[in-house]
């Protein structure tokens, strides 16, 4: 896939997100290999074009209470999605897009679930006809929601890096396309190793994979390729060459030299 602005470079006046500079200058991308990283500062735009991406791709969210074309916080992301060219060399059908503020959401859509699984199953015993239970406001109040901090805990009571990972792998297609906005969030270091395995043997399987991160474990991906936002406009840059593993790197080797400055 190759990612450019369908009408070039809008005006200095355009507001969010095409004020950002890295999008205002994005040049054609190719993401035309399994596993392909946005790298930068906070606020250099790379969870902005991995948004944008994920509109114009018509991607779902994983966090199970988004839905990109609803979702107000995601109005950005529309207006970006609506102005991107994708030029597919193979277009995905599978796939989903997942903001690390969202796992907790995946987490409490499940176990939701299995509140109404079980509610449905009760009224079904008892006789109660589904055509003719009485309709609920979907809100605090309704038996489903008042269930769910039960169901919840059956989801939650592993660490947070255990349950992403769990549901992430069984997830993950061979041919689907994965749009991943800071994953390593929840992952230990050790994690950030198995997910890294995770996504070196998806890929082999046929699995695309465009990742916003900060984690220099990630990044090592072997073949990925790498997108500095802290350029503009963005471009492409060599693991070694990037400062997130040379300030890592930096910091491991002497950090009361950090600690001191």
């Amino acid at each position: 896939m190759r990612l450019s602005l369908k009408n070039g470079p809008p005006d200095d006046e355009a507001p969010y997100p095409f004020s950002v500079p890295q999008i205002r200058t994005l040049p054609l991308i190719d993401v035309n290999v399994p596993v392909t990283f946005f790298v930068g500062e906070n606020g250099a735009g790379k969870s902005t074009l991995l948004e944008g991406i994920a509109s114009a791709a018509e991607l779902p969210a994983m966090g199970g209470s988004r839905d990109l074309a609803l979702d107000p916080t995601l109005a950005h992301a529309r207006q970006l999605g609506s102005a991107l060219r994708l030029a597919w060399t193979r277009r995905s059908r599978q796939g989903f897009f997942l903001r690390a503020e969202d796992f907790f959401g995946r987490l409490k859509s499940l176990a939701r679930d299995d509140a109404r699984s079980l509610r449905e199953s009760s009224e079904a015993a008892a006789g109660i006809r589904a055509d003719i239970v009485q309709t609920r406001s979907v809100d605090a109040n309704h038996p489903d929601e008042r269930a769910v901090g039960t169901f919840l805990r059956r989801y939650d009571s592993r660490s947070h890096g255990e349950s992403f990972m769990d549901i992430f792998t069984q997830r993950i297609r061979p041919g689907g396309l994965y749009l991943l906005d800071e994953p390593e969030a929840p992952l230990s270091p050790r994690r950030q190793i198995a997910f890294l395995d995770v996504l070196t043997q998806a890929s082999k399987a046929g699995a695309q994979f465009i990742i916003a991160t900060h984690s220099p474990i990630l990044l090592a991906c072997p073949s990925a390729r790498i997108y500095s936002f802290d350029e503009t406009p963005i471009a492409k840059v060599a693991y070694e060459e990037l400062e997130h593993v040379v300030v890592t790197r930096d910091f491991l080797n002497d950090p009361s030299r950090f600690i001191d400055r």
